[in-house]
């Protein structure tokens, strides 16, 4: 069967690594295989691509672009090495006010990844973001599939929000944060919010939002004249915050609690599993909770 004529002429190489790729099974998308190995989430690979760090086959990647276990990837000049048998691992991490997400900082402050362990295979991937002033619960995987499915709007995961402000919400206020308030063109609401506690001046919300925007919370609150004092995530998803994590410690998520998780995202596990708790060992107790809304879509 004759191909159909591409609108776009191709490069030799380009040519022959894309006929390579579509007349072999199991090809992928190169920013999926990419995060696979733990490089980073979709979304960053797509980012590597676009500013020509990738090659496949000696030619400069393209998104879009399909690859096989035939082609040949190089990073930054370095060739991958892609690993069939990867081992998963999550991290909950306690983040502390006064940290940033980024890789590295241009201002030298604190990261997150300043003491994380080695994650034995790739690199550890942010699994969204807190801005340096919050703190609470982040997540960080060495699975880029992971990553992407529990960040993509489409798997509806929510974020739960402890918020302190100065003052105390009025019914009506509590309606106008649920159905959405207006802040420089866009429209900011909360999926939930619930009175925890307080009185006198200082009171703490729990909030919780799908997709969350630039300082949204913030931006909520500001709006109807209050500041937050403290802000800090303790839930993503399924995965609480435990009480037993101190600020600025982390630990790995049980292998059991991983393989729930993956089961609950509808993932397959990786070949290589992290290790069960030995005989006579305590497994740790949970940190997810029931979440039906995701597994009744799974």
């Amino acid at each position: 069967m004759s191909r159909r004529p591409s609108p776009r002429r191709k490069t030799p190489r380009r040519e022959a690594s894309a006929a390579a790729a579509e007349g072999t099974e199991g090809a992928v998308k190169l920013q999926k295989a990419l995060a696979e190995q733990g490089l980073g989430s979709r979304r960053e690979m797509e980012k590597w691509i676009e500013s020509g760090r990738i090659e496949v086959n000696g030619a400069p990647a393209h998104l879009g672009q399909r690859v096989s276990s035939e082609d040949t990837i190089r990073v930054d000049g370095r060739k991958l090495h892609r690993s069939v048998q990867t081992a998963a691992r999550v991290l909950i991490y306690n983040k502390p006010a006064g940290e940033v997400c980024t890789r590295k900082d241009p201002e030298r402050r604190p990261t997150v990844f300043d003491q994380l362990p080695d994650p034995g295979r790739g690199r550890w991937i942010s699994i969204g973001r807190l801005d340096i002033a919050s703190s609470g619960l982040l997540l960080l995987t060495n699975d880029g599939a992971l990553a992407n499915t529990m960040m993509h709007p489409s798997t509806g995961l929510d974020r739960e929000y402890a918020v302190r402000i100065n003052g105390f919400l009025d019914d009506e206020a509590m309606v106008l944060v649920r159905s959405g308030i207006e802040d420089d063109g866009e429209i900011l609401s909360f999926s939930d919010i619930q009175h925890y506690a307080g009185t006198g001046t200082n009171h703490w919300y729990h909030v919780a939002l799908v997709e969350g925007k630039n300082r949204e919370i913030r931006r909520v609150f500001e709006h109807l004249g209050y500041a937050v004092s403290r802000l800090k995530r303790v839930r993503f998803g399924p995965v609480v915050l435990p009480s037993r994590l101190r600020r600025g410690k982390y630990e790995d998520l049980s292998a059991d609690d991983l393989k729930a998780l993956y089961r609950l995202l509808g993932l397959p596990l990786p070949a290589s599993s992290p290790r069960r708790v030995q005989a006579g060992q305590k497994s740790p107790p949970t940190v997810l909770i029931p979440y039906p809304e995701l597994a009744s879509r799974r």
